[in-house]
């Protein structure tokens, strides 16, 4: 027994591990999108159970697919990420299935709590995202537009939930759409020696390392271009405005700083810190509404 798996054999361990699986930042977010949907349909908070519902299938399907995806990725994270659960020996396969099966079905049973158009939407989203695992990581850009349309549909599933879909909620999604497209393209200039051990056809592998970046960087740019149009078209008041400004401007530092990362460690890590800003100005997003 290795030291990770011995690690991870203690109840404190098996459960860091499990985390770490699910990396629970990326479907607390998506549980986050959801609940601003429903926000920005309703143009006031849902109810609580509304609000519940809606970020607990955000969560849950959102994790299933991180979940699948250390189980499809297993090879390429040998070399990509080894310190991942699943290559260093702290899931075995049959917890990292176990795991993906109850976040489907419990995800699936919270999304049938809202109605059968939001069971029906939550479906597709939770089949995209198997599909994508599955079949389509290897396509390149195909896949990731697969992934960034994954992750706007958090925005359309909130507004389908409490039965509205308005300019607002499809302004976020786009702003989702684009965001998450430039992250993908950019992951793809980050993880080149493995991509190349199993032929994907990412940007960087076709057109170089600097392309790819390029591409992401004018997306980052495209995001904060559109990130104004809510405002503009008077969806949104004078305090989105602000946290607009705020979250576009953290958003171009960190954009040119990951345009220049020196290797690949670094780029993943400025990726994790848009992530979490994005997740931050959503979170302030609701606040707002709250108060």
């Amino acid at each position: 027994m290795n030291d990770a798996s011995a690690s991870a054999a203690s109840p404190a361990g098996k459960i860091r591990a499990l985390s770490d699986l699910v990396r629970p930042e990326l479907p607390v977010t998506a549980g986050l999108c959801v609940l601003v949907g429903q926000v920005l349909a309703l143009g006031a908070f849902p109810s609580a159970g509304e609000a519940f519902l809606g970020f607990l299938v955000g969560f849950l399907v959102s994790g299933s697919a991180m979940i699948s995806n250390d189980y499809f990725d297993l090879e390429v994270d040998r070399v990509n990420h080894p310190g991942r659960p699943l290559p260093s020996g702290r899931v075995t396969v049959h917890e990292l299935a176990a795991l993906a099966i109850a976040f489907s079905v419990l995800g699936l049973l919270s999304a049938a709590l809202l109605g059968l158009p939001a069971l029906a939407l939550a479906l597709g989203i939770w089949a995209l995202g198997l599909l994508y695992n599955w079949r389509f990581k290897e396509s390149g850009l195909p896949g990731n537009l697969m992934v960034a349309t994954s992750v706007a549909s958090t925005f359309v599933f909130g507004g389908v939930a409490v039965g509205a879909v308005n300019g607002a909620v499809l302004s976020f999604a786009a702003l989702a759409f684009v965001f998450d497209l430039a992250e993908e393209i950019a992951a793809g200039a980050m993880d080149l020696k493995g991509d190349e051990k199993r032929k994907v056809r990412t940007l960087a592998r076709l057109r170089g390392k600097s392309f790819a970046l390029r591409v992401s960087g004018a997306l980052f740019a495209m995001f904060i271009a559109l990130s104004f149009l809510p405002f503009v078209m008077g969806w949104l008041g004078v305090v989105y405005l602000v946290l607009i400004v705020i979250a576009d401007a953290g958003l171009a530092y960190l954009a040119l700083r990951l345009m220049r990362s020196e290797t690949p460690e670094e780029g993943r890590g400025r990726m994790r810190q848009l992530y979490l800003s994005l997740g931050l100005f959503i979170v302030a997003f609701i606040v707002s509404r709250l108060l």
